[in-house]
């Protein structure tokens, strides 16, 4: 078996930990370097479920996409539910490493693998690496679906291609507008409606959308004649997860060719908080506090 630190290079060929953003910490949070590595958990979230199945499948070492401190820490006291993550990890001589926006912007990324769940073409990055000469990195991605699809095909299409969660996806724009060209980030995308309205996409699917960017969005286009796209927000996690099955694969490649016999696997377990959803009444009518209609 491979020792930690060849695995870790590895990982770091795969995803840089200089091209992260300068506020996010990823990389290494525990492990031996020498340790032997035999089984890798991939996972979204370093929380104490997925640390526990850690321990249950026997993994040295847990990958996740979402940092564990990011933005740093006094303590590690196993009374935090923080610091019971990695008593447990430490506790059972499994590691933790961390590859989060230097896996967004990777070539393939986590966007390659949300578009991939979708059965989208990739076209480029929405927003490219300056630094990639062959344009292939960079944050989010332009996508062509492989036939077309009215909005209100489109939406439960989606939400039927990613895991479930009690979100599901959540639609704005014209049921019976045709998609061709969809823009897709994984994770928080409402920072990225200037290059979405640039790319001319028909709709735009991602996650953590708020209320006043999805408002402005729907009544914003570029150019001015064109129709502001359609949104599609996501729960965060079940954009991201696709990336666990891409990163394992790409793992399982590197295993094979260094003949490591490594044995990966990937967490089902749903983090997303949102435990349930409760419907709105169709026939609601807003009333003042004397209960009469306003």
């Amino acid at each position: 078996m491979p020792a930690l630190s060849e695995v870790l290079t590895a990982l770091d060929a795969l995803w840089p930990p200089e091209r992260a953003e300068q506020w996010d910490a990823v990389g290494t949070v525990c492990g031996d370097p020498d340790a032997p590595v035999g089984r890798v958990l991939f996972a979204v979230d370093p929380v104490q479920e997925i640390a526990d199945e850690a321990v249950r499948l026997g993994a040295d070492l847990l990958v996740t996409h979402h940092p564990l401190y990011l933005r740093g820490t006094t303590t590690v006291a196993a009374g935090t539910f923080k610091g019971r993550v990695v008593h447990t990890l430490i506790k059972h001589d499994i590691a933790l490493h961390v590859a989060h926006t230097n896996a967004d912007t990777a070539d393939p990324g986590v966007s390659d693998a949300l578009a991939g769940a979708l059965d989208l073409r990739v076209l480029g990055p929405l927003v490219p690496d300056a630094s990639d000469p062959e344009g292939r990195r960079g944050l989010g991605r332009v996508c062509e679906l492989t036939h077309p699809m009215k909005l209100s095909e489109f939406g439960p299409y989606a939400a039927a291609r990613l895991p479930a969660t009690a979100q599901g996806v959540r639609i704005a724009g014209d049921p019976d507008r045709v998609i061709r060209k969809v823009a897709v980030s994984g994770g928080s995308g409402d920072s990225l409606f200037d290059h979405v309205r640039a790319a001319e996409v028909d709709a735009f699917l991602t996650a953590d959308l708020r209320h006043h960017p999805a408002s402005e969005a729907t009544q914003t286009a570029r150019p001015a004649e064109a129709i502001p796209p359609a949104l599609l927000d996501a729960a965060h996690w079940a954009t991201e997860w696709p990336w666990c099955e891409q990163a394992a694969a790409q793992l399982d490649e590197i295993s094979d060719r260094h003949g490591w016999g490594l044995r990966t696997y990937v967490s089902r377990t749903v983090t997303d908080p949102w435990t349930a959803h409760a419907a709105s009444a169709t026939d609601f009518t807003p009333t003042n506090t004397t209960g009469a209609p306003r």
